[in-house]
Formats: structure tokens, sequence, C-alpha cells
């Protein structure tokens, strides 16, 4: 987790700021925009994740350079059950249009190998080849291609020319496999050399099944690197959104928990690294998605942080934020899932590096106090509490610290999920 830009806040910028909410920041396609729509009753939310634009920002990646003659293979963990899929990708950050070669889905066998038997050719508005032009968000055609919550789907993507820079997700907390050549129907993972930790072009997979008038039960966690999972075990699925949607299947409650955490992100500004603000991208990677009855916001951290670092490519135009202005955009969040008629959970923000005192401290304190006191959430879950240390409270307790003294480990991360009460979702 990083910190992040903020330009002060005149009355005009607030009101600004405020409706952004409620403006979606892309034009999606015609296939992406039907997805919570025509033919809702048929398709729940499977996975998902949160994307941005082309950069360099945690880890090394392939999106500024994109892909040429190349084969990108990617893991997914479903959380729904299903007999039919269908595979979402985005050019939502392209300036160009993108052109797919082919691609496929299948059942991973661990790594970059597929399962044999499941291999399905994806195509989209029947073309197996398509163009997506910039800015837009398509579906697949469906695919028959039965999954069970917890099933890992391997989705392969190949270019047999310039891609362009890739609309991508960084902090996948997951290998990515790349391959030169068209490798697109291989079964094994001998071609796949090269690995990455982040997803490129891939924004969702849903899952049919569901029967018709199912409730709306999609759990939506949204936020920046706790939510992301970073430092979690890279492959192993232990962010704190995969313990809860374990946690709720373990106890006959499952349902879809989608991921919508960037690494880096923050409330109130843009970055060209870490994502639109919070306010801008939660239309899309909130609302957007089907059937949300419930979202846990986890965010703040990175507005307080950036504002005591040195300003960079990444945290430009950064200054001190208030809770004041903080909490101003938490309401504009909540209205705007209110409106939606979704629950809205309130996460304390936890201790850790760079917060331990003076300005950041109190502002994370003053903005703590509000979600937990102030009544505007439905209702709060208190990581502050359950991750700090009892006896250095601005601290995280060691045994749920990952070493860098921000970011749990994969305890702290199942502390995360078990302090989330199931019955408020």
């Amino acid at each position: 987790m990083r910190a992040f830009v903020r330009l002060p806040l005149t009355a005009a910028a607030l009101a600004a700021l405020l409706i952004t909410a409620a403006a979606p920041a892309h034009t999606a396609s015609a296939s992406a925009s039907a997805s919570a729509s025509a033919g809702a009753h048929r398709w729940t939310a499977g996975w998902a994740t949160a994307v941005q634009r082309p950069s360099q920002s945690w880890y090394p990646t392939w999106a500024e350079a994109g892909f040429d003659h190349q084969t990108v293979r990617q893991t997914v963990r479903v959380g729904a059950d299903g007999s039919e899929l269908r595979v979402r990708l985005s050019n939502a950050f392209g300036t160009t249009p993108l052109r797919l070669t082919g691609a496929t889905v299948g059942i991973s066998a661990g790594g970059a190998a597929v399962r044999p038997g499941t291999v399905r050719t994806l195509t989209f508005g029947g073309s197996a080849s398509p163009s997506v032009r910039p800015g837009d968000r398509p579906a697949s055609d469906p695919v028959r291609l039965p999954v069970k919550a917890g099933d890992r789907l391997a989705v392969t993507l190949y270019f047999d020319g310039p891609s362009g820079p890739a609309t991508f997700h960084n902090v996948a907390m997951e290998d990515t496999y790349r391959a030169d050549g068209d490798h697109r129907a291989d079964l094994g993972a001998d071609a796949f050399a090269q690995k990455s930790a982040s997803w490129y072009f891939l924004e969702g997979v849903d899952v049919a099944g569901a029967p018709a008038g199912a409730r709306r039960d999609t759990v939506v966690t949204f936020g920046d690197s706790l939510t992301d999972g970073a430092a979690s075990t890279t492959g192993a699925d232990n962010r704190y959104p995969d313990q809860l949607s374990r946690r709720l299947a373990s106890e006959g409650r499952q349902r879809p928990v989608l991921n919508a955490g960037i690494g880096g992100n923050r409330v109130l500004s843009d970055s060209a690294c870490f994502g639109e603000k919070a306010t801008t991208r939660f239309r899309h990677d909130v609302l957007g998605q089907i059937r949300v009855g419930t979202v846990i916001v986890l965010e703040g951290t990175n507005d307080i942080l950036m504002g005591e670092t040195a300003a960079n490519a990444c945290t430009t135009t950064n200054r001190r934020v208030t809770a004041a202005e903080l909490i101003e955009g938490h309401r504009a969040l909540i209205r705007a899932a209110r409106a939606r008629g979704i629950t809205v959970v309130g996460a304390t923000l936890p201790p850790g590096k760079g917060l331990e005192s003076g300005i950041p401290a109190r502002t994370r304190a003053a903005l703590n106090e509000w979600i937990r006191t102030g009544g505007a959430y439905d209702t709060v879950v208190d990581f502050d509490r359950v991750l700090a240390d009892p006896l250095n409270p601005g601290r995280l307790l060691p045994a749920y610290d990952s070493g860098d003294g921000l970011h749990p480990n994969d305890a702290g991360y199942r502390a995360m999920a078990d302090a989330v009460d199931l019955d408020s979702l």
C-alpha cells in the first residue's frame, strides 16, 4: 500500500467529487453493459478484478510493452457454481483497438497446465478474433464448462501482432505465464517459461446456473492493497476476500465474494500507477457487478500515507489530507451504494508503518472514530482493533505482520475475514 495525490477541495471541487460516484468512468461495450441487465437472472459473478492503466508500480509488469506474437495464460479462482461461463475482457485504458487473435478457457491443472478435456474456445459476438475498441469491456459468448466454487480456471489469450499497452491489474498475487508463439490450446506448461505477478486484459468471469429471481447475494470487497492481498502467499488465495469466501462456504452460506482492491489506491486522488480514485471507480467496480447485495469499504490509508512522501510519477500531486475530506469521500461511496439498495459495511483502517504518530496517526484515528460511531455505514467491521498489537496499538500485531509493518500475512488476512459478521452481509 502506498499513498496518493490530493488537491485542496473548494466547495465546488467537493461537489464535483461527490458527483463522480454516480458517473461512469468509461463507456462499456454493449455486451458488457448487458451483464447487469438483460439475462441478469441467468448470470452470477464468479470472479472479478479492478483494472488500471498500464504502468510500472508495485511489480515489474508486461503492461506497458503489451504482447506481440505471444500467448498469455492467467489463472483465477471462481466463487460460484455453474454449468456455463463467460469471460470478460477489458480495454478500458487502451488508446487503440485491441486485436485478439484467439482465446481459450479451461480448468487449471496447476501452474500453467490445463486439465485435459476442459479447453473451450472463446468467441465474442460470434468472432474468435475480435477487435476491442478503446474503452470497451466485452463479455465472451457463453461456453459450456461446468465449474464449482473454488475451481481454478486458466484463461489463455494469443496475440499474433502487437497488442499495444495492456489494461491490467498489478497486484494479482497469482502467477501469470507467457510463451512465444501460439500455445492457446496447450495442455502442458512447457512453453510457458516466463512469469509475471499481474493479470492482463482480464476483468471477470461470470457463471450461469443461478435460478431466476435469485437474491442479490454478491459481496464486493472494495479497497487498496489490504483488500488486494499484498504480501499474502502467491497462488494460495489467502487474501482476506478469499478467506471470507471460504468461511461462508464452510458455514453453508456460499456466495460470490469479489475482490475490487487496487494496491496503492486512494479515496480522493487518481494515480498513474495505482488506479482511479475510489469515488470514480466505485460505479464500475462495485455497482457494475452482477447482483451485488453488500460492499465492504476499506479505503483511506494511502491518502494519509502519500501526503507524507516525496512526489514521484505515481504519487504526484500528493499533499496532506484531512479526516473531514476523507469522511466526505466515504459519504459519497455510501450514497452511491444506498441508491442501488446495497448494504454498505465500513471497515476501520488498521495500524501500520508510517501511521504510528503525528498527523497520520491523528487523521487515521479521527476517520476510524467516525466509521465506528458516525452511523453513516449500515454496519462496521473493526479491522483496526483486530490487527493492532494490544501492547502497541499503533502497530500491527507481530503474529499478523508480513514483515513490512503495513501489510498482514496470511494469518492476518484470516483474522480480517473472521472479523466480518456474516449476518451483516
